[in-house]
Parts: C-alpha cells; sequence; structure tokens
C-alpha cells in the first residue's frame, strides 16, 4: 500500500471493546476520488472500522493517517474538521431540531459565504430539505431523513464521506435516488467509503472493496476481481 494518491490509509488496525477485539491488523488503502466498498455480514466489524476512522473508537494498535498526518488519538470533531464526515447507520438526525438546524450543526468547522455555498449545493441535491427548512426534523419519512444525514455530513465540506448502510429500511425506488446523489457527491471530487450489507450494491458502485469477516480482511480487489460468486459467498458467509 503505498500509492502515490493515496488519501487514507488504515493500517494493522486492532479494536477492542474491553476484553473484546471486534477489529484485528485490518489494513486498507483508499485514494482520492474513489468509491471504497467495506462489504461483511453483521458483526463483522464494518460499523467499527468507520469510527476508528472517525475518531469514535480509538485503535489499540496500528495507525490511521489521513494526507499523511496520523490522526490516531484526535477528537472526531478534529477529524471533521480535517475533512472526514460520516453519515452514521441509522441517520441519527436530531429529532426534536428543525430540518436547517440540523444542517447548521453539521456545518460547524465552516463559516460565512461557504457555510452559504455548502447549503445552496445540499438544497440543489435535495430540493426536500430547502422545502421543509423549518420543519421539525423528526417528522420526516424515512428517506428524508437519510437525505438530511447526508447533507448534514456534506456541510462540513469533507473530503472523504464515511456512508454507513446507507439503504438499510429504504424502499429500492428511493436506494436508487440516494446512490444517484452518491454518485454525484463522488463526480464532484468527494472520496466515498461504503459500508453495505448489499454484496451486489457495493460492488456496482465501488472502484474497490474490501471483505471483513469477523473482524479482518479476507479479500479485496475490483469488483471485476471480486465477481467470482463463490469467493464472496465463502468470504461474506463462511460457507
Amino acid at each position: 500500500m503505498s500509492s502515490d494518491d493515496s488519501l487514507l490509509r488504515v493500517i494493522g488496525v486492532d479494536v477492542l471493546y474491553g476484553s473484546f477485539q471486534a477489529l484485528w491488523n485490518v489494513s486498507l488503502e483508499v485514494r482520492k476520488g474513489e468509491i471504497v466498498s467495506i462489504i461483511g455480514a453483521n458483526s463483522a466489524g464494518k460499523s467499527t472500522l468507520l469510527n476508528a476512522i472517525s475518531g469514535v473508537n480509538a485503535p489499540g494498535k496500528g495507525s490511521i493517517t489521513f494526507e499523511g498526518r496520523n490522526i490516531n488519538g484526535l477528537a472526531p470533531s478534529q477529524i471533521v474538521e480535517l475533512g472526514i464526515s460520516q453519515v452514521p447507520e441509522g441517520r441519527r438526525i436530531f429529532p426534536s431540531l428543525t430540518v436547517l438546524e440540523n444542517l447548521e450543526l453539521g456545518s460547524y468547522p465552516r463559516r460565512g459565504a461557504k457555510k452559504k455555498q455548502l447549503l445552496k449545493r445540499v438544497h440543489e441535491l435535495f430540493p426536500v430539505l430547502e422545502e421543509r427548512s423549518n420543519q421539525v426534523a423528526g417528522t420526516l419519512s424515512g428517506g428524508e431523513q437519510q437525505m438530511l444525514a447526508i447533507g448534514r455530513a456534506l456541510m462540513s465540506d469533507p473530503q472523504i464521506i464515511l456512508f454507513d448502510e446507507i439503504s438499510l429500511g429504504l424502499a429500492p425506488v428511493l436506494v436508487d435516488k440516494i446512490y444517484k446523489r452518491v454518485d454525484e457527491i463522488n463526480a464532484e471530487g468527494a472520496t466515498i467509503i461504503l459500508v453495505e450489507q448489499n454484496v451486489r450494491r457495493c460492488l456496482k458502485e465501488a472502484d474497490r472493496a474490501y471483505i471483513l469477516k469477523t473482524g479482518r480482511i479476507v479479500l479485496s480487489g475490483t469488483p471485476d476481481e471480486l465477481k467470482e460468486e463463490e469467493e464472496i459467498k465463502k468470504a461474506y458467509f463462511g460457507i
């Protein structure tokens, strides 16, 4: 793992919750402008890996570097300021605040004209968020809440966005709509790390993918390299 265009590197990372080890010697590389998918079953360690990158879970071993800088030990707010934002599993919006207030909370690292520019772009991507600016966020539909969670992440003007199970609980037509926006965000220059249980969707979207099984990377490559169904079944389902 030594590409000159590497934006993020995870090198030999272990993560523990007390005496339980969730990640074992995990290493991966994300290059600028890529969509990289992390595929795995429930409890494989996907969310733990994203939370380690975003500063929520501190690695017990190994290092995480962003633009060549070791970000181990930084607070999540510092990591957001550097340019890494997360769209968490389950959206985790602030349900008692308005749509606009949720978006403004995401923009705390940015001020003035930049903040207005970012809000305008979020509204272009998700017009419903502008229409419902003053609506209490908890009254939005599931799909609208997912749009809000993505919009909130975009308001910090990230270089990398970590998407955790963005299709969870959504109807297929909404999933297609959300992923169309993700592709637009990537085309505009954002690098994407995408966590999903939906293997086919992940491979369809990704430039490269890593497969996690019980906290370990067991397979990686391009979608073409990973398209052998038996290999994915073995790594993903353990059969």
